[in-house]
C-alpha cells in the first residue's frame, strides 16, 4: 500500500486545494503563491505515485493448484537413494516457490511430491527431450502461453511456472509453481546444486 501514499495524498491534497479556492471569495496574492506551490507539490506527488507504479510492478497473483498433496516414491529404489529424493523435494517444496516436484530417471518417474496432477507418469514430451539432449534447464515462466504445456499432464492443470533441469542423460527433474514468473536467479542456482547432487548419486546405483 505504501506505494500507492504518494498518489492519493497529492490527488488528495489537490482536490482540497480547488475545493478551498472555490469557498475563497477575495483571494490575497499570498494565498495565490501558496496555492500555486500546493499544486505544484500535489502535481509532484501524483507523477511520483506513477513512477512508483511503473518501478514497482504489481506481482503476479498466486492461485491454489488443481490437485491433492501427495508423495510417490518408487519403492524399488536403494533406501538412501528414496531418502535423497525425499530430502531433495522436501527442500525445494519449503525454501522455493515450487509447489509440485516430479522426477523421471532411467526410463521411469521415480518421484512424485506436492500437489499431484491426474497422470502418475512423467511424459517425457518435446520439452523434456530437449532437456536431458542439451543438459541445459529449461524455464517457463507462464506455462500456458506455451504449446508444448501438453505434455505436463502429470502436473495440475493450472500449474503457473516450470523449471524442467536435467539429471544426466538419463532423466529430468520438473518442478512446478502457483506463480508465474516467481523463479529467481538464486532459485534456479540453488535447483541446479540440488539436481547436481541427485544426479551423482543417482548414476552411482544405475552404472
Amino acid at each position: 500500500m505504501i506505494r500507492y501514499l504518494p498518489l492519493v495524498v497529492g490527488t488528495l491534497g489537490g482536490f482540497a486545494l480547488l475545493a478551498n479556492r472555490m469557498v475563497t471569495a477575495n483571494l490575497t496574492s499570498s494565498q495565490s503563491r501558496a496555492d500555486a506551490l500546493g499544486v505544484l507539490l500535489s502535481a509532484v506527488l501524483i507523477l511520483v505515485g506513477l513512477l512508483w507504479q511503473q518501478a514497482q510492478p504489481k506481482p503476479p497473483d498466486a492461485v491454489n493448484l488443481i490437485g491433492e498433496e501427495g508423495l510417490e516414491i518408487d519403492e524399488a529404489l536403494p533406501d538412501v537413494i528414496k531418502t535423497e529424493l525425499a530430502w531433495a523435494s522436501h527442500i525445494l517444496l519449503t525454501n522455493t516457490v515450487t509447489k509440485v516436484v516430479a522426477i523421471y530417471y532411467d526410463r521411469k518417474t521415480i518421484l512424485r511430491r506436492g500437489i499431484l496432477g491426474k497422470s502418475n507418469q512423467v511424459n517425457i514430451g518435446t520439452i523434456a527431450e530437449r532437456v536431458m539432449k542439451t543438459q541445459k534447464p529449461i524455464y517457463l515462466v507462464k506455462l500456458e502461453l506455451y504449446p508444448g504445456r501438453v505434455e505436463f499432464d502429470y502436473l495440475p492443470e493450472n500449474t503457473q511456472g516450470v523449471i524442467v533441469q536435467p539429471l544426466g542423460e538419463k532423466g529430468v527433474m520438473v518442478l512446478g509453481a502457483n506463480i508465474p514468473r516467481s523463479y529467481t536467479k538464486q532459485d534456479e542456482n540453488w535447483v541446479t546444486a540440488i539436481a547436481d547432487k541427485l544426479t551423482y548419486n543417482l548414476e552411482k546405483i544405475s552404472s
